[in-house]
């Protein structure tokens, strides 16, 4: 109930945060994207050469994440108080995913998938979670509000915005990180994939989800263990 009233919210408010922020500071979306394609090419400098690719598409690295991710996704860490830890669907290909990326390579084996081919793949799988999760969220939405009141949509916006501009300010501010990768690091911390999809097309460049990608896992995390533990001592 209260994750049907709570996520609409939560991910308008994201999507809307990542596009009005880089407006507001007036940033210089040129020099960022142009620093993100500096440290790109370093990295693929340093990437090896003459490998093997089993295919031209790369569909083999996405079956290996896949398949690591299920696996990764099905172990379950026993926690005190009878609850217990998983990476989940979400986690698990993930964090395979992250290990394949870094690595590109297993020997001389490729495990890089062509970037019109990551692209492609990453917003048919945007469309698909919206599918699921608008639907999930969606079921019972009207009713649920009028049973429970305006007060219980006003917790979820409070719950959504306070860590989301704390958060952006303790990076951008504190931490001193581009704007580029403040805004990404929030998308992984507020968990928010459809987000990471708006950043991507409001920065033009796809180096963004590093960032995402380095904050999704703790976050992802905090939030399973905060759930049980919450559950089981309140």
């Amino acid at each position: 109930m209260g994750y049907g009233i709570a996520y609409p919210f939560g991910v308008i408010s994201v999507v809307l945060f990542v596009q009005l922020v880089p407006r507001i500071l007036h940033t210089d979306m040129d020099k960022e994207r142009a620093q993100y394609e500096a440290a790109a090419d370093v990295e693929i400098r340093h990437k090896h050469k003459d490998l093997f690719y089993c295919d031209s598409m790369g569909f083999f690295s996405f079956a290996c994440a896949i398949v690591g991710g299920m696996i990764l996704a099905k172990i379950k860490i026993p926690l005190p108080g009878g609850a217990s830890f998983s990476l989940g669907t979400s986690g698990g290909p993930l964090i395979a995913g992250l290990l394949l990326g870094h690595m590109n390579s297993i020997g001389r084996l490729s495990v890089s998938v062509p970037k019109n081919v990551l692209e492609t793949m990453r917003e048919f799988g945007l469309a698909l979670f919206l599918l699921g999760a608008g639907t999930q969220a969606g079921a019972g939405f009207v009713e649920i509000l009028q049973e429970q009141g305006i007060l219980l949509f006003i917790y979820g916006a409070i719950m959504a915005l306070v860590p989301m501009f704390v958060g952006f300010i303790v990076a951008f501010k504190v931490l001193k990180l581009s704007t580029f990768n403040s805004l990404g690091s929030i998308c992984g911390g507020m968990t928010s994939t459809p987000a990471l999809g708006t950043l991507i097309r409001v920065t033009e460049t796809d180096d963004v989800a590093s960032a995402y990608a380095a904050t999704y896992p703790i976050a992802l995390v905090m939030v399973v263990l905060a759930s049980q533990f919450m559950g089981i001592y309140l």
